[in-house]
């Protein structure tokens, strides 16, 4: 992981590595259907038998459903392939203790399904919660929604109590098929910069940031494999590069995403150990 970027192609990936990392949007999908060369990629992991597991950031689906809406792409991926920064919400709740808690959920069904299966009980936001739990910027009445949710959390810190902030996804952008959407993380630095406004001296008023750049994803991939011989196949340099770098990953940068191709290569954390302009 030191030194420039080599190109590598994706069969010389398959000798080189037990396991392989596939980060989603950007890499395999974006929101309108399969990028080129998934599908020969997926097909060729699948016929080799080769493990090989679906990390991505988005808690809008569970497993199930995006393996659903992945296959209508044609990519033949399988639920139990896939690891959802959704799915880290059931450890963060028992190590902190939320389980019974009172949630606000910003997302979708799929997102409140995974904030339920991590002991959350969801309520309204008018309602008085102790959990607000940003999953994705789908889902729900935008304005409405955020504008309740804010006032929710001035009142209840305004009577001196304890509200858990959680972002699962922490990506503030996405590729999508007309270019770009903001993601989640987005949604996260306004209530954040809100709070900063309205409270000034409360430095602890931030989200607990769960997927990647953050170790516990790549952990889970390292618990189901067994092995350390992965690879991070991703199209972001904070999030894909820096985070297996931090966990001991090599990682290849894939140009059909977020981080183009060309960068900085000063910065040697984010450096990628190789370069593939695309799954082609």
């Amino acid at each position: 992981m030191s030194g420039p970027a080599r190109p590598i192609d994706v069969e010389s990936l398959l000798r080189r590595y037990e396991v392989l990392l596939l980060d989603a949007y950007g890499v395999l999908v974006h929101s309108g259907g399969a990028l080129p060369g998934a599908a020969h990629l997926v097909n060729a992991l699948n016929e080799a038998g080769k493990p090989y597991y679906v990390l991505t950031n988005d808690a809008s689906k569970l497993p199930a459903t995006a393996a659903s809406r992945y296959q209508g792409y044609g990519l033949a991926i399988e639920p139990d392939r896939i690891i959802t920064s959704g799915l880290l919400l059931e450890g963060h709740f028992a190590t902190h203790n939320l389980v019974g808690a009172r949630c606000v959920v910003l997302g979708t069904e799929d997102s409140a399904r995974y904030v339920a299966q991590a002991g959350g009980r969801i309520v309204p936001p008018a309602q008085g919660f102790e959990v607000l739990v940003v999953a994705d910027e789908f889902g729900f009445p935008f304005i409405e929604t955020v504008d309740a949710a804010l006032s929710g959390l001035f009142r209840a810190l305004d009577r001196q109590q304890a509200v858990h902030l959680v972002l699962p996804n922490p990506d503030l952008i996405y590729p999508s098929g007309e270019g770009f959407g903001m993601a989640a993380g987005s949604v996260a630095l306004m209530f954040e910069g809100a709070l900063r406004l309205r409270y000034p001296d409360r430095t602890d008023l931030r989200f607990a940031r769960l997927g990647k750049p953050h170790a516990a994803m790549f952990a889970e991939a390292l618990r189901r494999s067994g092995t350390r011989n992965m690879v991070m196949v991703g199209d972001q340099l904070e999030a894909d590069i820096g985070g297996a770098h931090a966990f001991g990953l090599d990682s290849v940068l894939v140009g059909t995403g977020v981080s183009a191709a060309s960068f900085d290569a000063g910065r040697a954390r984010l450096q990628p150990t190789y370069l593939m302009p695309s799954l082609v």
